[in-house]
């Protein structure tokens, strides 16, 4: 299965709901970082909800940023996501082990907690929107709950998993978010609320071969469910070398002559899609002429 995002509306515009099914991106992110599995269960998670919260974004050229500071033993996740569901992101410890957690699962809480997460949204306006809670499970689905709740005021309901196969490659990965807007009635946020409820594991969900669209059903579909439209999401990075050139040019003329004089090379890792980049003497003296 390919991986995409629906978006959709139920309770006549009182809910608005997106679920996506990312096996393929996160399997991608697994595979260039070759994190762990509890890191790979953390980054997955956290790209998910990048790429659904990124959807929401209406510019073209907005610019969601997530990031975890933890004093856990990951140390943190970064992920951006533009508005066409395009996302990247690291951990900064993808090596790292640990046990599982009292439940049997991946102990992702664990690798992150204690920390914060922030939530930065480049609009193009003279400052970045930035928002930042504290991690109160280090899960992610929960922390963005709380985000949401505390930060923007929307009661939101969010489900985000990562299956791991034997052999540590992706099985299934995917998510949901269902948000109320302020005039939803009663009777409405009472009935979600059982929905969600007696809902299984998204990951239960996924493994069972339900689409976003057949999730979203399961529990909006008796709440006038609307589909509004559907959005490809993938693992996509901006890096190239000529980005990576306006760097080095950065360091400034002196620096880079240096480096030139000592017969230097340098090397440039991308954190995102850990892309490698390389440039000899003959690249510096290229670099200060175009500088000029």
């Amino acid at each position: 299965m390919k991986d995409y995002i629906v978006r959709a509306t139920a309770a006549d515009n009182q809910i608005r709901a997106f679920a996506a099914t990312t096996r393929n991106l996160v399997e991608h992110a697994r595979s260039v970082h070759n994190t762990s599995p509890v890191a790979t269960a953390a980054l997955g998670r956290l790209l998910t909800a990048g790429a659904m919260m990124g959807s929401m974004m209406k510019g073209t050229d907005d610019l969601l940023t997530l990031q975890i500071k933890s004093d856990g033993p990951i140390g943190g996740i970064t992920v951006t996501a533009d508005s066409k569901a395009n996302v990247k992101g690291y951990v900064y410890h993808p090596e790292v082990m640990l046990p599982p957690s009292p439940k049997g699962k991946l102990d992702v809480g664990g690798a992150l907690r204690p920390g914060i997460l922030s939530v930065i949204k480049d609009m193009g306006l003279k400052e970045p929107y930035v928002g930042q809670t504290e991690l109160v499970s280090g899960e992610i689905a929960e922390d963005i709950t709380y985000y949401y709740a505390v930060s923007e005021q929307v009661p939101s309901s969010v489900a985000l998993g990562v299956l791991m196969n034997k052999e540590n490659t992706v099985r299934q990965a995917g998510g949901f978010i269902i948000q109320l807007m302020p005039f939803a009635e009663e009777e409405v946020i009472r009935k979600l609320e059982e929905k969600i409820a007696g809902l299984p594991s998204i990951t239960s969900l996924l493994e069972a071969e339900n689409t976003p669209e057949s999730i979203l059903t399961t529990i909006l579909g008796d709440m006038g469910l609307s589909i509004l439209d559907t959005m490809d999401t993938s693992f996509y990075c901006n890096c190239t070398k000529e980005r990576v050139e306006k760097a080095i040019v950065s360091i400034g003329k002196k620096e880079i002559q240096e480096m030139i004089d000592e017969k230097e090379t340098i090397e440039v890792n991308c954190h995102f899609c850990n892309s490698k980049y390389h440039f000899d003497v003959e690249d510096l003296k290229e670099i200060i002429k175009r500088s000029k």
